[in-house]
C-alpha cells in the first residue's frame, strides 16, 4: 500500500510536468488572474533629531534627496562607498533629486556628513534583532497575509505562486566586481510604472511588470520555483542539455574539422564554439542601448582580450584570455590548445588593431542559429548546462567513497560543486565577516582539541584503574571513556572539514551553478545513493525549486 502511494505521489509530479505541454506556438496560458503588485512603502523622514551636515553645518534636506541621502548612509560602513565610481555615479543621481538650492549649496560629497543618519539605522537594526517573540510572529503574520492574497495567481484554474509579487524598494545599485553603474539611483516604481499581464476579462488587477531604470530591461514576473511552471522550464532545460549528450561527440568532430575550412566565417565559429564547450563560455550578447559596462563573452571578444603563447622547447600552445564577463567578474584564464586553434587565432588577430573584434564573421545570432541547425533547441548556453552538469556528475563519482562518513562525503560534494563553480568562472568576494568566522571556528577546533587530549587522558587512567581492579564496574568505565573519545574526534573531524570547506569556498560562488547550471537529478541521486540527507545539500527554498527532481530522481539516475 506504502509503494502504491509512492508511486502515485510519482506519477502526479510526472502529471503536473506533462500537462503544461497542452499549448502550441509558445501559448503559456489562456486565463490569468492576480491581485496585482505590492509597492515598496512610503518613505518615513527621519526624526528631527538625526541631522545632515554639509560642511560641518547642519542642513535641513527635501524629502526627496533626504531619501536617497538615507540609501548612502545605510551603506556607509561597507565598502562600496569607498570606491570611486560608487560615489561618483550616487553622487550624480542624487543631485537629480535636490532642489535648485541643495544643488548650489551641495557640491562636493567629501563635505557631507551622513554619521547620524548611519548610527540611526545601525540602531533601528539593532532593535529589530531585541523584538520580542510576538513583535516578531506579528510581522510573520502579515508577511503570510500579503503571500496569500497577493502571491499567488489563478492560471488556467490551477493556483501558481508568484515569484516577485513584492515590488523591489528604492535603494542604490550594487553590481558585481566592478560594474560600471554601481551607485547609480535605482528609483521608486510607482503605478504608472508598471504594466499588466493578465486576461481582459478579470476585474482585478493582475501579475505585472516594470521597468527597471538601471537596466532598462522589461522585468516580467516569474512563476515562483516550486511552481508547476517554473518545474518544467527546469526539467524541460535539462532535458534539451541530456539529448545534447547523445550527439556532444559528433558536434565536437563537426566544429573540429570546420577548423580547416576555407571559408574565414565557418572557421570563427568553429573556434568560438571549441571555447564555449571546453572553456564553458557565455556567448556574449550584443549590449543595449546605452548599456556602459563594458563586458564580453565569447562572440564578442576583442584582440586585445587575448595573448597568444607559441609552442617553446615542447611545451604547449597556450592563450591567455583577460576579459571582464557578465556582472563586471574579471575572467582570466591561461589554458593550452590545439595547434590548429593557435594557428587560427593567430589568422583572426592578424593585422587588427587592439580593439577590433576577434570574431568579426561572428555574433551570437549566427552561432545559436547554426547550433539549431544541429539539434533542435540548442544554444550556446546548453553547452554551459551540459558541461556543468556532466563535470559535477563525473567529480561526484571520483571524490565519492563508502568510507566516507557524511561530513566527508558533502565536503566531497562542495569539492564538486566548487569545480562546476571555477568552470564557470561563478566568483565571490570573500565575506565580510570571513576572517573573523573563521578565527571563532578555529577557537572551537582548538577547544575541541584540548577536550580530546582530556578524554584520552580520562581514557588511559581509566584502563590502568581497570588493569588493577579487574572489575565489571571498572571495564565499563573503560568503554565509556573510549566512546567519549570517539564522540569528540567525530566532532572534532566535523570541525575541521567544515573549516577546510569554508576557506575553499571562499571565493567561489557555489549557490549559481547549483541553482541555475546543475541537473538537481544529479544531486538528488548521489544523496539517495550514499545515504545524505537532502537537507544538507539543498536548503529549504532549493527543496522546493527542485521538488520535481526529488520526486523524479531515483540513486540509479545518469545524466
Amino acid at each position: 500500500f506504502i509503494e502504491l502511494i509512492l508511486i502515485m505521489s510519482h506519477l502526479v509530479s510526472i502529471i503536473s510536468i506533462m500537462v503544461l505541454f497542452r499549448y502550441t506556438d509558445g501559448v503559456k496560458w489562456k486565463f490569468l488572474e492576480h491581485k496585482g503588485p505590492v509597492f515598496a512603502p512610503p518613505y518615513e523622514p527621519l526624526p528631527s533629531n538625526v541631522k545632515f551636515y554639509y560642511d560641518g553645518k547642519h542642513m535641513k534636506l527635501s524629502p526627496e534627496a533626504e531619501e536617497v541621502a538615507t540609501f548612502f548612509a545605510k551603506m556607509l560602513d561597507h565598502e562600496y562607498t569607498t570606491k570611486d565610481i560608487f560615489r561618483k555615479n550616487f553622487f550624480k543621481d542624487w543631485r537629480k533629486e535636490m532642489t535648485a538650492e541643495e544643488k548650489s549649496i551641495i557640491t562636493d560629497l567629501k563635505k557631507c556628513n551622513f554619521t547620524e543618519m548611519s548610527e540611526y539605522f545601525k540602531a533601528q537594526s539593532e532593535a529589530r534583532k531585541a523584538m520580542t517573540k510576538e513583535q516578531k510572529q506579528k510581522i510573520k503574520a502579515e508577511n503570510e497575509r500579503l503571500l496569500q492574497e497577493y502571491g499567488f495567481c489563478i492560471m488556467d484554474n490551477h493556483k501558481e505562486r508568484i515569484a516577485n509579487f513584492r515590488i523591489e524598494p528604492p535603494g542604490l545599485f550594487r553590481g558585481r566586481g566592478d560594474h560600471p553603474k554601481m551607485g547609480m539611483l535605482k528609483r521608486r516604481i510607482r503605478p504608472q510604472d508598471i504594466i499588466i499581464n493578465c486576461s481582459k476579462c478579470v476585474k482585478s488587477c493582475d501579475v505585472a511588470g516594470f521597468l527597471q531604470n538601471q537596466g532598462r530591461e522589461f522585468i516580467a514576473p516569474a512563476f515562483n520555483d516550486p511552481s508547476c511552471v517554473q518545474g518544467e522550464k527546469d526539467w524541460q532545460k535539462y532535458e534539451t542539455a541530456r539529448r545534447l549528450k547523445k550527439c556532444v561527440d559528433r558536434l565536437r568532430a563537426q566544429y573540429r574539422e570546420d577548423w580547416k575550412s576555407k571559408e574565414m566565417r565557418i572557421r570563427q565559429r568553429a573556434v568560438a564554439l571549441y571555447f564555449i564547450d571546453k572553456l564553458a563560455l557565455r556567448a556574449g550578447n550584443e549590449k543595449e542601448e546605452g548599456e556602459t559596462a563594458d563586458t564580453v563573452g565569447c562572440c564578442s571578444l576583442r584582440v586585445e582580450h587575448l595573448k597568444l603563447y607559441p609552442e617553446n622547447e615542447g611545451q604547449e600552445f597556450v592563450v591567455e584570455f583577460d576579459f571582464l564577463g557578465k556582472d563586471s567578474i574579471r575572467y582570466y584564464n591561461r589554458v593550452p590548445v590545439e595547434k590548429r586553434v593557435f594557428k587560427n587565432l593567430q589568422l583572426f588577430m592578424e593585422n587588427k588593431e587592439p580593439d577590433d573584434d576577434l570574431f568579426d564573421r561572428l555574433n551570437t545570432s549566427i552561432l545559436n542559429k547554426h547550433l539549431q541547425e544541429l539539434m533542435d533547441g540548442l544554444t550556446a548556453k546548453v553547452f554551459r548546462t551540459y558541461n556543468a552538469s556532466i563535470t559535477l556528475q563525473q567529480q561526484l563519482k571520483e571524490l565519492t567513497t563508502a568510507d566516507d562518513n557524511i561530513p566527508a562525503k558533502i565536503l566531497s560534494y562542495n569539492r564538486a560543486n566548487r569545480a562546476v563553480a571555477i568552470l564557470c568562472n561563478h566568483q565571490r568576494a570573500p565575506p565580510k565577516t570571513f576572517e573573523k568566522s573563521m578565527q571563532n571556528l578555529q577557537a572551537k577546533i582548538d577547544a575541541k582539541k584540548d577536550q580530546l587530549s582530556d578524554a584520552k587522558r580520562e581514557l588511559k587512567s581509566a584502563k590502568a584503574d581497570a588493569k588493577v581492579r579487574r572489575d565489571e564496574k571498572s571495564k565499563k568505565a573503560v568503554e565509556t571513556k573510549r566512546k567519549a573519545v570517539q564522540r569528540i574526534e567525530e566532532q572534532l573531524m566535523k570541525l575541521e572539514v567544515q573549516a577546510t570547506d569554508r576557506e575553499e569556498n571562499k571565493q567561489i560562488a557555489l549557490g549559481t551553478s547549483k541553482l541555475n547550471y546543475l541537473d538537481p537529478r544529479i544531486s538528488v541521486a548521489w544523496c539517495k545513493k550514499w545515504g545524505v540527507p537532502i537537507e544538507k545539500i539543498y536548503n529549504k527554498t532549493q527543496r522546493e525549486k527542485f521538488a520535481w527532481a526529488i520526486d523524479m530522481a531515483d540513486e540509479d539516475y545518469e545524466f
